[in-house]
């Protein structure tokens, strides 16, 4: 797999337990995409404190409405438009007109080192990430062939239980099985970092 799918596997799976209620695996989206998310944020808003603002408000609207995220879109996806209609309506409550076009969150990237949510162990973190992604394409290659397509369908190629009863030539049930399984198999091996001791708890209002 490419590390676009792993990142992409990463996040669904994350998404997944947050969905569960599982807040720490919401912490550590919101440590992949926080600066993403400034920079791509300093795109519209100029002052360093409103940027901070604009992005807490951004994983707030994100962690609210995430119960309704269904895989329709990549999360980055779908966080950047959160972030950017944050953006805007910020800018609007402030008597301020936003841009006239939309910015890419990919181009946004190209800015992030000129102003970025400060974080005092990025290195930690940016390991623990690296860590996450190879840890989500170990245990996926790992998996019984039948599990793995299952898992590789619906996760990678956004495919419908339907299509991969039809791909894989069994019933629909069999496939939620094999994707519940290899679910599984990915939350065990993911375990031991996602309760890491060091990982910071903050609660969600």
């Amino acid at each position: 797999m490419t590390e676009d799918r792993v990142s992409q596997a990463l996040d669904q799976d994350l998404v997944a337990r947050v969905q569960r209620g599982d807040n720490t695996a919401f912490d550590l989206l919101v440590r992949k995409y926080q600066h993403r998310v400034g920079a791509l944020i300093s795109r519209y808003v100029h002052d360093w404190a409103e940027v901070q603002d604009v992005a807490q408000e951004t994983f707030i609207r994100a962690y609210r409405a995430i119960g309704g995220f269904r895989g329709d879109a990549q999360f980055s996806t779908w966080l950047h438009r959160i972030a950017v209609n944050t953006a805007k309506n910020h800018l609007v409550a402030h008597n301020r007109r936003p841009p006239g076009d939309d910015i890419d969150i990919d181009d946004a990237e190209h800015f992030e080192s000129g102003l970025r949510l400060r974080d005092n162990d990025t290195p930690e973190r940016e390991l623990m990430r690296q860590q996450l992604e190879q840890t989500v394409l170990r245990a996926v290659e790992d998996l019984p062939q039948e599990l793995r397509e299952a898992i590789t369908f619906r996760e990678m190629e956004g495919m419908s239980y339907e299509e991969i009863a039809e791909r894989m030539g069994c019933p629909v049930g069999t496939v939620r099985s094999r994707i519940f399984r290899a679910r599984e198999a990915i939350d065990a091996r993911m375990k031991p970092l996602l309760d890491h001791d060091d990982l910071p708890k903050r609660s969600h209002a």
